[in-house]
């Protein structure tokens, strides 16, 4: 049977225990850790890489979204709290669910379904690349977003952040380019030159630009100019 890693996330030692006894009819989610905030949640988080996070919004000193924002790549999550007002905000979010407290049996089935039917799609990651499918978190300022990677189209560096472009919009993250690199697939994200990455899935047209460099367009409308090193990489990796 293939089971699922699965952290519980809350301040209330009650409420761990609530998430607790509603898993047990559900052997194939493995309970591995529990955390009360969010400082030891990250720690766990980022060694023991979780499927799923049980995660409480609503905390002592950091919140359920700045756990998310804090972390390098992202479980699926389900929130869980007493304050339903933050189900909107959930759900931008694309979270695989919002269960409010005190959990209900029937509620809390449906949820398992839901999360079920998302894990046993996710490939598991072995090379630490992240899969295409998969989505990161971004809290850029009061704006926050759960972006699928084949939605982002181009990466530029600014200093210790990067800009990401996704759709019409673009959001900062605090990831440097080098970090950012070694997490996304070579197969389809390309190094373009020290500041700038990008997805070749976007890519419109490819000319001959100065010093044998290249420029490539992105069906987005950005120019991006290749740097002389990336547009031998660029045409071995790309067989021209």
């Amino acid at each position: 049977m293939k089971t699922f890693k699965t952290i519980i996330i809350d301040d209330e030692r009650l409420a761990r225990e609530e998430v607790k006894r509603a898993l047990k009819g559900y052997p194939e989610f493995e309970i591995i850790g529990e955390a009360s905030h969010v400082d030891e949640a990250k720690e766990m988080i980022e060694s023991a890489l979780p499927d799923i996070l049980f995660l409480d919004i609503h905390m002592p000193g950091k919140s359920g979204f700045d756990l998310l924002e804090e972390l390098t790549t992202v479980p699926e999550v389900v929130f869980t709290t007493a304050y339903d007002q933050y189900a909107v905000k959930a759900f931008e979010l694309n979270a695989l669910d919002y269960l409010v407290k005190p959990l209900r049996e029937e509620r809390f089935a449906k949820t398992i379904e839901k999360v079920k039917a998302e894990l046993v799609k996710k490939e598991e990651i072995k090379t630490g690349v992240l899969p295409m499918h998969r989505k990161i978190f971004i809290k850029d300022g009061e704006n926050c977003y759960f972006i699928p990677l084949s939605d982002i189209h181009f990466i530029e560096s600014l200093d210790n952040y990067a800009r990401l472009y996704f759709g019409n919009q673009k959001a900062m993250i605090k990831r440097s380019l080098n970090l950012l690199e070694e997490k996304l697939d070579s197969t389809v994200f390309f190094r373009t030159n020290r500041s700038q990455i990008i997805n070749t899935h976007y890519i419109k047209e490819i000319h001959p630009y100065f010093n044998n460099k290249l420029q490539i367009t992105l069906t987005t409308g950005e120019k991006i100019e290749v740097s002389s090193r990336q547009s031998v990489k660029f045409k071995n990796w790309n067989s021209l």
